[in-house]
């Protein structure tokens, strides 16, 4: 669905037509449930914040601006969503993140690449703040551009550059602190997978 789709749609809901929502949903729901999910790491609760996302998007319609993308609106929504869910919750855990050791320091988007579940991942990512992870996973899962991200975080592209590196050195530290702790505790053990395919 392109552009003008959106705001066609968005257009006739507001004239009354409300069923057509369910088009937008059907578009967008894997996304966005994607998304919650990586944020929350909980099956149900990214469900739920789904769920309010769309019906929050569809209760502020007429604030959407027609000269912006229409999903990075909604991701906005989303990500505010995910995040009032972590403070509910304190941050007290975070999804298992797509990443590779960065053994070669090759950019970080390109070494986080693989999906699995790994304990060390989870305490790198306790570190981090909700905006450093959502920028994370914007950009090296949900494979965001900068200017796209910058419409959902709200931050101009220079700064996103630099937290986003600053964020992924971080990363890369906790993780590798992390890794040491899980050896400590379970002995010597092997690396994590890095063959399994993106999903």
């Amino acid at each position: 669905m392109d552009e003008p789709a959106f705001h066609q749609i968005v257009a006739d809901v507001l004239k009354g037509e409300i069923d057509k929502y369910e088009l937008i949903m059907n578009r967008c729901n894997k996304a966005i449930f994607n998304y919650c999910y990586h944020m929350l790491g909980d099956y149900a609760e990214a469900e739920d914040c789904t769920q309010e996302a769309f019906l929050k998007a569809y209760r502020n319609l007429s604030k959407f601006q027609p000269d912006k993308p229409f999903e990075a609106w909604l991701y906005s929504i989303a990500c505010n969503q995910c995040i009032d869910y972590l403070r509910k919750r304190k941050l007290s855990r975070f999804l298992p993140f797509l990443y590779q050791k960065d053994q070669d320091n090759r950019h970080v988007d390109q070494v986080i690449e693989h999906k699995y579940y790994n304990p060390s991942v989870l305490r790198a990512l306790a570190r981090l703040t909700a905006e450093e992870r959502s920028l994370l996973i914007l950009r090296c899962v949900e494979d965001k551009s900068y200017q796209e991200i910058s419409l959902i975080l709200k931050h101009n592209t220079t700064y996103l550059r630099k937290k986003y590196e600053r964020a992924a050195a971080k990363f890369r530290k906790h993780y590798a602190m992390a890794e040491g702790e899980e050896t400590n505790e379970q002995g010597q053990r092997s690396g994590p997978e890095t063959t399994l395919s993106k999903g």
